[in-house]
């Protein structure tokens, strides 16, 4: 029986009756999900992409059973067993009934979706001890993981090398299409010379037990935060990919983070991880290891373009998403990591706070606001509103002057220890975003000027709302809008530099489209 069929048929809530009120299929590459009301039942397609094999009835059992073993040491609420699923002599399709096996499933307890730390961490309140809480976990589990024997053996320089010259193989052919040929060149010699230089560094993480059974799969979307961290959907079927040093698991979540943009947080974990762990080790191979997961997330996404099942719109969105997984890999094969000077460009309500302090927050950078300096210069407090016509007051020429050079000098003093900037001010002016550029160029900064910008009745709208609010720096009014646009200087000759985006959008795509374009 084919298994299109059978998935059909546990879709159809008229084939295969259920309790449930919700039903609904969720596919990947190699994965149909089902998720019926609280459970999940997950069924593994008859797939073969070499480092898988799950083309057989009896391999994907095995492989079920494994998932189940081994997802149960970070998540044993979870996984509840492995259903079979038969065919009656009526030709009906049942999970867990009498009747010829036709195919297993991993039958699972839905987790919250309102806890996944994907979702939570985008909330500006959330609560960055979690991060610490995940480091400690993940260290506890390392500590107690299996280690020795054939463990041992996946940390060899050679087996590392050949994980790499696969990676290498099976992505040739997108070469052009989700990887360009130089990115490709240029990882390649980065990896292959790391092994080369570093191979008795790789011995000595085995003779320290260091190589350990790890999750294999560590990233955002597999963890849940409710009264406690559940872990989950480790790989079951290839231990090659599952044996690691924990500086690789260590590498992946952070890589991720990278990804997701929230460089800060990143950092945060590996640091909290090496401390809980007394591994400084890690940092030796970090980058390294960074490097090949973000490949073989692009790998893997790439994969879905050979997927005659999905659509093309599922297609051309996999077709981004890898090319951002391989620019991040690029990103730490050639150590371009420096600060950053992100320069706000914008009228009055367009939402240039907002964004300026979303991004401080994920990239843990300081944030400079002229409306707080101006305030800080006028000697009143900075929620203190003063509305006075448009250049005059604390609004005058030679206040702005001041206010300028305040928050250029600030943001000097922060490149120059190694911090990167968010500078939230309108710099409608040429001459104001030049002495930024002279700025990022003296502290080998990467220079971005993001234009924000909105329909202009949302504008209307967000003027009107904040006008008078507690706790609001800024005086804009609508007014103020309209002379400021008269002002503004054209940004068509900054388009090396600039990020424009529309706030009207949700915060998450906002942050999106931003971090793509920072990759």
């Amino acid at each position: 029986m084919e298994q299109k069929q059978i998935v059909d048929a546990l879709t159809n809530r008229y084939l295969v009756p259920f309790s449930a009120e919700e039903r609904r299929l969720i596919q990947t590459h190699i994965s149909y999900l089902l998720i019926l009301g609280n459970e999940v039942y997950k069924i593994k397609k008859p797939v073969d992409f070499g480092f898988l094999d799950f083309t057989t009835l009896e391999k994907r059992k095995f492989f079920c059973e494994e998932e189940l073993r081994l997802n149960r040491r970070l998540a044993p609420h979870i996984y509840l067993d492995v259903t079979p699923i038969t065919l009656d002599e009526r030709g009906r399709i049942s999970l867990g009934e009498e009747g010829k096996i036709v195919e297993y499933a991993v039958h699972m307890k839905r987790l919250p979706e309102e806890g996944m730390l994907k979702r939570l961490i985008a909330n500006p309140e959330f609560d960055s001890r979690i991060i610490d809480r995940i480091a400690h976990l993940l260290a506890q589990f390392h500590l107690q993981a299996e280690t020795g024997g054939k463990v041992d053996e996946m940390g060899a320089p050679d087996v590392i090398r050949y994980n790499h010259e696969e990676n290498f193989a099976q992505t040739k052919k997108y070469i052009g299409q989700t990887i360009s040929a130089d990115q490709y060149a240029s990882i390649e010699k980065y990896s292959l010379s790391f092994l080369e230089d570093r191979e008795a560094y790789f011995w000595e993480r085995i003779k320290n037990h260091r190589i350990r059974d790890c999750h294999g799969d560590l990233h955002l979307e597999h963890i849940c935060v409710s009264d406690e961290i559940t872990i989950f959907d480790c790989i079951e079927f290839n231990e090659r990919f599952r044996f690691s040093d924990v500086a690789a698991e260590v590498a992946f979540l952070a890589m991720d983070f990278d990804f997701n943009g929230y460089p800060a947080y990143a950092e945060q974990f590996v640091e909290a991880y090496m401390e809980f762990s007394q591994d400084q080790g890690v940092r030796v191979l970090h980058d390294f290891y960074r490097c090949y997961y973000a490949y073989v997330r692009g790998k893997v996404i790439s994969f879905r373009l050979d997927d005659s099942a999905i659509r093309e719109e599922e297609r051309r969105q996999a077709e981004k998403i890898a090319r951002r997984y391989f620019a991040l890999s690029h990103r730490y094969a050639t150590g371009r990591r420096t600060p950053v000077l992100m320069t706000m460009v914008g009228l009055t309500g367009t939402g240039k706070t907002f964004v300026a302090q979303e991004l401080a927050r994920r990239l843990g950078a300081q944030l400079i606001q002229t409306d707080v300096i101006r305030k800080e210069l006028a000697g009143l407090p900075p929620e203190e509103h003063r509305y006075e016509p448009f250049g005059e007051g604390i609004y005058s020429p030679e206040m702005s002057r001041r206010t300028y050079e305040e928050a250029r000098r600030r943001a000097e003093e922060a490149l120059r220890k190694g911090k990167s900037v968010i500078l939230d001010a309108t710099h409608t002016r040429d001459s104001e975003r030049e002495e930024a550029l002279k700025i990022a160029r003296r502290y080998g900064a990467s220079f971005y000027l993001l234009n924000c910008h909105c329909p202009e009745e949302t504008v209307k709208t967000r003027l009107s709302e904040r006008l008078g609010r507690v706790g609001e720096a800024s005086d804009g009014r609508w007014e103020i809008y309209l002379k400021q646009r008269e002002k503004m200087d054209p940004l068509t000759p900054w388009s090396e530099f600039l990020i424009s985006i529309d706030t009207s959008q949700p915060r998450d795509a906002i942050m999106n489209e931003i971090f793509t374009s920072l990759v």
